[in-house]
């Protein structure tokens, strides 16, 4: 079981040190969201992870929509009520911009 306590999020629950991130943490968070993870779930957590620290900073619903192909419906499905929110606090990547 992870203990959050020790790990570096903030107050809006996004983890501030990207590379304290594993899959681990990953499964706990997306457990504190409501979410169960399929292998679908985990392509798309490893696209936007990887995008993450490619760029320096979370992709957008539109960056991660085009990028793995799934539908913006598909990824409300998948991850509900905000989804690029969601993808990026289970991928320890900040907030995505343009997100309130």
């Amino acid at each position: 079981m992870i203990s959050f306590e020790n790990l570096p999020f903030n107050a809006e629950g996004y983890l501030t040190d990207p590379a304290a991130w594993n899959e681990e943490i990953a499964k706990a968070v997306a457990e504190k969201e409501g979410i169960t993870l399929t292998e679908k779930h985990w392509d798309i957590i490893r696209f936007c992870r990887a995008k993450g620290l490619e760029t320096g900073k979370a992709p957008t619903l539109r960056q991660i929509s085009q990028g793995t192909g799934v539908s913006t419906k598909e990824l409300f499905q998948l991850f509900p009520k905000g989804p690029a929110k969601k993808i990026a606090k289970i991928a320890g990547l900040g907030k995505p911009e343009g997100c309130v």
